[in-house]
């Protein structure tokens, strides 16, 4: 069946978000707060009533969310309205953006964004109402599949950080004594680096890294290459990476490797701590949480407070007993690595799916 190939402009309205800080949240409230890469808290008021979906403008440019209630979207991300609900199904649109890459689109700076105008003069695949509602149906069905092995993994990260809390200790109480050290005395914090826009690519090559930004951890969809003598910042598989912007800022990540854009920093042992510690210690909230409420905003965007992370008191223990804590985690990681090998074959299935009835 044919389609017809239309503007968005021409098809929705593409409205700003509106800055809404933490502190003024209401984290009790029944509303979704949204930023640039999804869900960033709660609130009691809405900014649309609507089903929307949301598109990260800054930050996590070009992430697109699924919003069925509307809630509020905050100015790191813009949110959709289409025009006429009897030619363009949202759940269709959802789909056909989430097979864009909008970061094509990015206009560079130090904080790279996402410009409106670009956005509107993006060509879309339009097909009749009845046949848009067909490969909806197709690829809700295949989303209900992932979406619970997603649920597995989750339920494996909780036990895993549950099990590493009740190993190590409240690290403030400090029950079993440790010796307590600076995290900046044991732990170095390093930035990335923003190469130029024309330096990309977005096809392996020989000579060519990867350069991996935030939303690389959660899928390779949008994969990003330099020249390897532009790779500034260098990481491997095993070092621990952290979101330094957001929303959510904080997040601690691992498992790529190559070289790191702006938005990231690695964590690095300076003495007597693994790297597989430091990994599952940045994620207590005991810490993780006080940075989080802490973190700086500046363009739109809250930012990782270096200065307070460096001076948070850390109980350490000795490296035979830090390596105890990681072989007890190996056993359950090694359990969670199945479920997502699985889930990388869905993906896969699933973009293929999403290839053959979207057209991409």
């Amino acid at each position: 069946m044919s389609s017809a190939m239309v503007k968005l402009g021409d098809v929705i309205n593409v409205h700003y978000g509106k800055a809404l800080k933490a502190d003024q949240r209401v984290s009790n409230g029944s509303v979704h707060v949204f930023g640039s890469s999804g869900i960033v808290g709660n609130h009691d008021k809405t900014l649309c009533s609507y089903p929307t979906i949301i598109i990260g403008r800054k930050g996590s440019v070009g992430a697109i969310t699924w919003a069925p209630s509307g809630g509020w979207i905050i100015d790191t991300a813009y949110y959709v309205e289409i025009k006429d609900n009897n030619k363009l199904d949202l759940r269709y649109l959802f789909y056909i953006l989430s097979g864009i890459d909008l970061t094509k689109k990015t206009i560079t700076t130090s904080i790279p964004g996402l410009n409106r105008d670009d956005l509107y003069d993006t060509f879309i695949k339009l097909p009749p109402f009845e046949e848009q509602k067909r490969i909806v149906d197709l690829l809700d069905k295949a989303e209900g599949i992932r979406q619970k092995r997603e649920q597995s993994i989750k339920l494996a990260d909780d036990f895993l950080r549950a099990t590493f809390a009740t190993m190590y200790g409240n690290p403030i109480t400090n029950p079993k004594k440790w010796p307590v050290h600076l995290m900046g005395d044991i732990i170095e914090f390093k930035g990335g680096n923003q190469p130029p826009k024309s330096d990309f690519i977005f096809e392996p090559k020989q000579g060519y890294i990867r350069l991996v930004q935030i939303r690389d951890f959660k899928s390779d969809k949008y994969a990003t290459y330099i020249p390897q003598e532009k790779a500034k910042r260098i990481f491997e598989v095993d070092d621990v990476m952290i979101a330094r912007y957001g929303p959510p800022v904080f997040q601690i990540l691992r498992g790529l490797s190559g070289s790191y854009n702006v938005a990231l920093m690695k964590a690095s042992p300076k003495e007597n701590i693994r790297k597989g510690f430091i990994f599952y210690l940045l994620q207590l909230p005991e810490y993780h949480d006080v940075v989080v409420k802490n973190s700086e905003r500046t363009a739109g965007q809250t930012g990782v407070n270096l200065e307070l992370l460096n001076k948070f008191n850390v109980p350490l223990p000795p490296i035979y007993y830090q390596d105890e804590i990681l072989d007890r985690l190996a056993r359950i990681e090694k359990f969670k690595e199945k479920i997502e090998i699985s889930l990388n074959h869905l993906e896969i299935q699933f973009l293929s799916l999403q290839k053959r009835l979207m057209g991409f």
